[in-house]
């Protein structure tokens, strides 16, 4: 070893050891998220509608008479299945619900995942999208990108970076007010990027982590009504702004 190699070598060593770190750090975050509960798996064992793998990713909530579709972003590091429960009770109303699974559970990795959706249920002429959570921000930037080609929107415990001011996007916001993971300051901040018309509903009760079916999520408030009435409710909320009042 020269001079020159003997100088550069504590520099290589180290670059070295902050790459390794790096990887350790990126797959202990990556494996570490939040898993679909058992009541979750449950309803994709013995659902009480038709649940079909559409492709790799999609899994796709089917009623018997489908009044509209929503494509649904799951929230950040959540097991996409958490939401099984949610998508029957939206179904059940009369909602196709097509279920996005994420890259490494983070929607922001993936925001045009609902791309091609349209084309498998042509019949269908009512299309919007939500999400929870992340996966809510990440489907208003989808929408943004999209509005000639959607009908609305649904934000659940979520708030719009993007600009939707000009469209015409029939849009709902729903949070439980037991919510401790929202940021409230941004959720009222970028209330300004919505159309002019939105509908908004407080879930009495509701916290952040039961729009899904995965647990307490950490820093969350206690919710003070059930797991299965906070999506019982998100869903009559959904049938009634978008179906009900549909004009």
């Amino acid at each position: 070893m020269n001079k020159r190699q003997r100088l550069l070598w504590p520099i290589h060593a180290m670059l070295i050891g902050l790459v390794i770190i790096c990887v350790i750090s990126m797959g202990k975050y990556i494996h570490n998220y939040y898993h679909a509960t058992a009541q979750a798996q449950a309803v994709l064992e013995h659902p009480e509608v038709t649940v079909e793998q559409i492709n790799s990713r999609t899994l796709a909530f089917i009623p018997e008479q489908p009044k509209a579709a929503l494509i649904f972003y799951p929230g950040g590091k959540v097991e996409y299945t958490a939401y099984a429960p949610l998508m029957q009770e939206l179904s059940k109303q009369g909602f196709l619900c097509l279920l996005e699974k994420m890259p490494v559970n983070l929607a922001v990795l993936d925001i045009t995942a609902a791309d091609g959706l349209r084309e498998k249920f042509p019949d269908i002429e009512k299309w919007y999208i939500g999400g929870h959570s992340l996966g809510g921000s990440m489907a208003a930037i989808y929408a943004s990108r999209h509005a000639d080609q959607l009908d609305g929107l649904v934000l659940l415990a979520a708030y719009s970076t993007a600009d939707l001011r000009r469209t015409k996007l029939k849009t709902l916001c729903i949070y439980g007010s037991n919510d401790g993971v929202m940021n409230r300051d941004k959720y009222r901040g970028y209330k300004g990027n919505l159309p002019v018309y939105y509908a908004e509903t407080i879930i009495s009760g509701g916290n952040h982590s039961y729009f899904g079916s995965y647990g307490q999520q950490g820093g969350d408030g206690t919710a003070s009504i059930s797991n299965e009435e906070q999506m019982a409710v998100t869903a009559s909320i959904c049938r009634s702004i978008f179906l009900e009042n549909d004009s």
